[in-house]
């Protein structure tokens, strides 16, 4: 399944670092996505796109990931010549990330 399918994301940036942070639809699904979003998949997935690197900060108390991704943005907004120099569709990308479907509620 993609990751769109239990979570939404929203980017940001500052100079040549972008963050994406991942919030479940259902806070039930956190525990999941601590076990198997970790920052070496988030890393793979986003591939060349990131030289840097990335680091996850779980925040629990609002069901949510944060992933710091270092060397992420050409340069940063007034060096890069990429179309998209702040990183929004960064946010996107990391939702097309695909994983293992969790199991339904009782199984285990």
């Amino acid at each position: 399944m993609f990751l769109r399918e239990i979570a939404c994301a929203r980017a940001g940036d500052k100079g040549d670092v972008s963050n994406v942070v991942v919030v479940p639809h259902d806070p039930g699904a956190y525990p999941f996505l601590v076990e198997h979003l970790t920052a070496d998949r988030v890393r793979g997935h986003f591939g060349e796109l990131v030289r840097g690197e990335v680091t996850r900060y779980e925040m629990p108390g609002i069901s949510a990931l944060n992933f710091v991704m270092q060397g992420a943005l050409g340069g940063g907004v007034t060096r890069s010549i990429w179309m998209d120099t702040h990183g929004k569709s960064r946010a996107s990308l990391m939702l097309t990330l695909e994983l293992d479907r969790p199991p339904a509620a009782g199984e285990t």
